[in-house]
């Protein structure tokens, strides 16, 4: 016999941390939509021990404030948040240096550094309590038909779901995107992300520290107490010789990478890679489909905005579905449009400024590095622009 279907307005396909940020905010009380949300794999509740998660992320101040509104935020153990009361950057020179304080601009931070599972246990503890809100996982998703009215999504155990807007939130493969028949733009930047947690000898003060090297960049970001998260992007070469390297000597050569800043470096996360690419989706919407964070873009990670980009996708398109008015179709393509014309500048902007970092710091042509340098100083001289930067970053 066959199983009997079951409708919503929304699906969300993908319950990582934007996925499950989206379907709570489409889903909060009084917002009228019945919500479905779609994970693969099964959710780990957070170990019991002083262990730290090798993969963070920057959060910024705006997105916090996204996530006390889910009720998130605040639910989480506050003292394994590190905000970022200052950043360092430094160029390829050795000497040229831009610094961004919180004091600066009169806020208590800049940012906050978060694990990425503790943000995921919170987010997922606060989805069962939503009555509107239907999480089903672990399941996989087997075939997705689109039709006039609704798009039918037949899960992998049999199940048939049906729903007026399917939100694909499945990451930078997205399998959503794909049955969607949307294509990719994208750029390799033929370079990994190698991510590891040290605990350091000195104090990191609450300060990130970044650093354009020949090799690549390389980001010390704090965590709490004498800890560090860093990401080492560089060329693949560089990444297997890290990865090869013993615990003491990858400490080592991070540790002397970064002028010794903190002292000595212990492993306390083996290192962890991942290719970097810019990629955008042609579209983020379709009839009856909308596609939010790395299902619609990607960028790269020196400036740290990946997850806060996505996190502004499911707050748009929630806030678009929920000012929908007398429009009872949240899958309506009009409806839609109103939210890739809200994101679209916000992401182009982002990919130019992280894109144009990356060509700039990674040009060998003569002269390039001088005028880099320089305009890194010549920026840390203009007050009124870093202000202009801090502030478009912490949004």
């Amino acid at each position: 016999m066959k199983a009997q279907q079951a409708d919503y307005d929304v699906i969300v396909v993908g319950g990582g941390l934007v996925g499950a940020a989206c379907a709570l905010a489409m889903g909060s009380e009084g917002s009228g939509l019945k919500v479905a949300l779609i994970e693969s794999a099964a959710q780990q509740p957070l170990p019991r021990d002083d262990s730290w998660d090798s993969r963070i992320y920057a959060i910024s101040p705006g997105n916090a404030a996204f996530l006390v509104r889910l009720g998130v935020w605040n639910a989480m153990e506050q003292d394994r948040i590190t905000p970022i009361e200052m950043m360092r950057i430094w160029g390829d020179d050795g000497v040229s240096q831009l610094e961004f304080s919180a004091y600066e601009v009169g806020v208590p931070a800049l940012g906050y550094i978060v694990e990425s599972r503790l943000m995921q246990a919170e987010l997922w503890a606060r989805l069962q309590q939503m009555p509107n809100i239907e999480p089903i996982n672990p399941a996989r998703c087997a075939s997705l038909v689109w039709q006039d009215e609704h798009a039918l999504l037949e899960l992998s155990d049999g199940r048939s779901l049906s729903a007026r807007l399917i939100v694909g939130a499945d990451g930078g493969n997205s399998w959503t995107r794909g049955q969607a028949g949307l294509g990719v733009k994208t750029s390799d930047y033929r370079q990994m992300g190698v991510v590891a947690n040290f605990a350091t000898e000195k104090p990191h003060q609450n300060i990130a520290r970044q650093w354009f090297r020949e090799d690549g960049i390389l980001a010390w970001l704090p965590l709490p107490g004498n800890r560090i998260s860093i990401v080492w992007s560089t060329d693949g070469e560089l990444a297997k010789r890290l990865l090869a390297l013993t615990p003491e000597d990858l400490g080592s050569k991070v540790g002397e990478a970064g002028g010794g800043a903190l002292g000595g470096l212990q492993m306390l996360t083996p290192p962890a890679v991942f290719p970097l690419r810019l990629q955008n989706a042609e579209v983020m919407v379709r009839p009856r489909l909308a596609l939010v964070g790395d299902a619609a873009h990607l960028v790269h990670p020196l400036a740290g905005q990946g997850v806060n980009l996505g996190f502004h996708d499911a707050e748009c398109l929630a806030r678009v579905l929920l000012d929908r008015g007398s429009q009872p179709d949240a899958g309506d393509y009009g409806l839609l449009r109103r939210y890739e014309r809200a994101r679209k500048a916000d992401i182009m902007a982002m990919q130019t400024m992280t894109d144009g970092l990356h060509t700039l710091f990674s040009s060998k042509f003569p002269g390039v590095g001088m005028l880099r340098n320089w305009g890194m100083g010549f920026t840390n001289r203009q007050t009124w622009l870093k202000k202009r930067l801090m502030a478009h970053a912490m949004t």
